[in-house]
């Protein structure tokens, strides 16, 4: 019985030991658990002051969230590791950052591809190379941007499907941005006959060109030839629109109407290469009388044919800028832009 005696006796002097260690550090222990509590309380306010600066500097809503909820995390931390060491865990307190450390690169591994858009959606709303409204193209994927997240950006493409792309796909590809600069080049290519006036079918095919409204003056547009076919002297025809206000495909479609329409009023052959072309030789008495130059203002009215005026050459980018914003967005999250 006497062992079992001596046994209780212990456990009450380890435990009178560990109560008046407690009362010892307990006032310690008190400040640490306030200056933990005061630090958990100023951690926002605290972390708000101190970016106040970058937000006159930075327009980005995610490097603004990023670096308040790091200053906030680290002022917990700190007020943690405070108390830790007050309450003479001192030990526990560096295995406790050492294993914070080690966690956060198995992280890291384990969601690369997270860390990596999210590392990608910050480099982008830092530099800025487009906007919401903008009309990109990114790795064959053409549309207006409707939203980017921290983890993808969204485009509508003109057939109104939503597009979303991973930021970090978007930082390492080319980015064409087609609303940096509104005017846009068009081009599109017209074979005529070896046997027609090509200075004359040239001087035609500008002048209707500069007569169209929506092809800009500046740049000029021009009218060269290309190539030499089997069948047929190609042309290639170059116009400016402002890309904001006219369609360049709509633009291209009116322009090749009134082209080919004039040439056919003119008798000029625009030859199919896909059909053998027999060209007989004529005299110069025989051959037709080369037509005088036309003046700088195209004719509108050959023959029976009339041009219509008001043709519809208007851009889409608004209308697609509208299905856009109305649209339901695809996926969930704050947009950074």
């Amino acid at each position: 019985m006497r062992p079992k005696a001596m046994t209780n006796t212990q456990f009450v002097d380890d435990l009178t030991s560990l109560m008046e260690l407690i009362m010892a550090k307990l006032p310690v222990l008190a400040v640490g658990l306030a200056l933990f509590a005061l630090l958990f309380w100023l951690a926002k306010p605290i972390a708000r002051l101190v970016i106040r600066p970058l937000e006159r500097t930075s327009t980005s809503v995610l490097i603004q969230l990023v670096l308040r909820r790091t200053v906030t995390l680290l002022l917990i931390l700190i007020g943690f590791y405070i108390f830790l060491r007050l309450a003479g865990l001192t030990q526990f307190a560096v295995a406790l950052i050492s294993g914070t450390g080690v966690l956060g690169l198995i992280v890291g591994f384990a969601f690369k591809d997270i860390a990596e858009n999210f590392l990608s959606s910050l480099l982008l709303s830092m530099q800025r190379p487009f906007k919401l409204g903008d009309i990109i193209e990114v790795s064959g994927f053409l549309g207006v941007v409707k939203k980017m997240t921290s983890r993808a950006t969204t485009l509508v493409d003109f057939n109104g499907d939503h597009i979303q792309i991973p930021n970090a796909t978007i930082y390492k590809n080319a980015i064409r941005n087609l609303t940096a600069n509104p005017n846009m080049r068009g081009f599109f290519n017209l074979g005529i006959g070896y046997d027609a006036d090509a200075d004359h079918a040239q001087a035609l095919a500008l002048n209707i060109v500069r007569d169209l409204d929506a092809v800009l003056f500046e740049p000029e547009p021009q009218v060269l030839i290309e190539s030499l076919g089997a069948s047929s002297l190609n042309l290639k025809i170059y116009f400016w629109v402002n890309n904001e206000k006219n369609s360049k495909l709509k633009v291209a479609s009116v322009l090749m109407k009134r082209i080919v329409n004039t040439f056919i009023d003119e008798n000029i052959s625009m030859p199919d290469d896909a059909r053998e072309r027999i060209i007989i030789d004529q005299s110069q008495s025989e051959r037709p009388p080369k037509k005088e130059a036309v003046s700088d203002v195209a004719t509108h009215k050959k023959g029976n044919r009339d041009f219509k005026e008001g043709e519809d050459v208007s851009s889409d980018n608004d209308e697609i800028r509208k299905q856009a914003a109305e649209a339901r967005d695809p996926e969930e999250g704050e947009n950074i832009l």
